[in-house]
């Protein structure tokens, strides 16, 4: 794996490398310029990507994900934007203090170094990174999926012109060209010298196959089964409108709502407004008994796997419990650790649920749609991380740094 060999070098002498804050700006906002001088071109590319994946018969879900139109590459464009206006998260003092011996000790936060991600249809997904991993100072080494080689190396080249046009090594970003699946192998068991962390972003074969693999830290989930529950305490509306856009505004992401969890008390109230809603957009429902036997519309029986199925599709899982206890049991046992929330007007019971689910990120009374690094603010995402250890969430600038520590002394020795 010469080609490999060849980028490990390039991006370990690149990260040796300080840009100051006014140079990373000028090369978002130089991309920025590119991308729009160039849609069409990127948009060409894309149609040849979406060509062959059609002809390869890939699933529509990877498809929808893979397309890019006028509207994808604004929301391309209004992140770069974000991230270039966002402060510079490096050479940041976290903390300070002094120490009775006169030493002042300084916490600064650093870039991490290289960063390999691993990712799959999304195009979008080279913009966006390869923008977060700059402005935080990080190196980037970038292998899409083969189904969207075309639109992910006009993206990187654009950004590589930027980086040219403003006298900085273009090797901050570069992309494995290599089809191989055997590539992605090699990034995992032999780079370890060359690459300080792996990203996985993509379905669940690619990210099992990066935790087996990998001898290189990794920041990533497996999977998002995210749940809402509906507290007996809930406001209906709410619950309606709120589990609505949990489930079905973008089914394919992994912050979309996979399980519905009712509190026994309110099923009979609750069960047909809530589920019709879901029916009249053709979700398929997918209860246990007494959702089946209070739900009036149509519906198939669950079964022990469905409370640990990723639907990614219309598609839902249903449950009863009698306590909010037993659905923090559910979600700590079936969940993932990705994005749990509660629908409760009783603040003292969605403090409760918010403290003892294990979940990254826990919300009341909103969709878990929000699970998103733009949504939090942070300009984008390289991905949710659901690792026990931080970063934690979505990973946004700031969780693209480390730290060192700074010792200033003026003459002291320990004793």
């Amino acid at each position: 794996m010469k080609e490999l060999i060849r980028i490990g070098n390039n991006a370990k002498r690149a990260s040796q490398i300080k840009v100051d804050k006014d140079s990373k700006n000028k090369v978002l906002e130089k991309f920025l310029l590119l991308i729009e001088k160039n849609k069409k071109k990127i948009l060409s590319a894309n149609k040849k990507d979406v060509f062959l994946a059609i002809k390869k018969k890939i699933p529509e879900n990877l498809i929808d994900r893979l397309k890019l139109d006028k509207v994808k590459i604004e929301g391309m464009q209004q992140s770069i934007h974000k991230i270039k206006k966002l402060d510079d998260p490096t050479n940041k003092i976290i903390e300070k203090w002094k120490r009775p011996n006169g030493l002042l000790i300084k916490q600064i936060s650093t870039p991490i170094g290289v960063i390999g991600i691993i990712y799959e249809s999304r195009p979008n997904v080279t913009s966006d990174i390869s923008s977060l991993c700059f402005k935080s100072g990080n190196v980037v080494i970038l292998r899409g999926g083969s189904e969207a080689i075309n639109s992910n190396l006009i993206i990187t080249e654009l950004f590589r012109q930027s980086l040219k046009l403003n006298r900085i090594n273009q090797n901050f970003v570069q992309i494995v060209k290599n089809k191989n699946r055997k590539s992605v192998d090699y990034m995992l068991s032999n780079m370890q010298n060359f690459i300080d962390v792996i990203i996985p972003r993509g379905g669940k074969n690619l990210v099992k196959k990066v935790q087996t693999l990998s001898k290189v830290p990794i920041i990533g989930h497996l999977e998002g089964i995210c749940h809402t529950y509906i507290d007996k305490d809930a406001d209906l509306k709410m619950a309606i409108k709120v589990v609505h856009n949990a489930k079905l505004r973008n089914t394919s992401i992994c912050g979309a709502t996979e399980t519905i969890l009712m509190h026994k008390n309110i099923v009979k109230k609750f069960c047909n407004p809530i589920l019709n809603k879901l029916t009249e957009s053709n979700c398929e429902i997918i209860g246990d008994n007494i959702i089946r036997k209070t739900f009036k519309g149509p519906s198939k029986r669950s079964n022990k796997k469905s409370w640990s199925t990723e639907y990614l599709s219309s598609k839902v899982s249903v449950k009863t419990v009698n306590n909010i206890d037993e659905a923090i049991y559910h979600i700590n046992k079936f969940g993932t650790m990705h994005t749990d929330s509660i629908i409760s007007k009783n603040k003292k019971s969605a403090d409760y649920f918010l403290k003892k689910i294990k979940s990254s990120i826990a919300m009341h009374n909103t969709s878990t749609q929000f699970a998103d690094g733009g949504e939090f603010g942070f300009g984008g995402e390289v991905g949710i991380s659901t690792n026990t250890l931080p970063p934690r969430g979505p990973v946004g600038l700031n969780q693209l740094t480390s730290f060192k520590y700074l010792v200033l002394g003026n003459g002291q020795i320990r004793k």
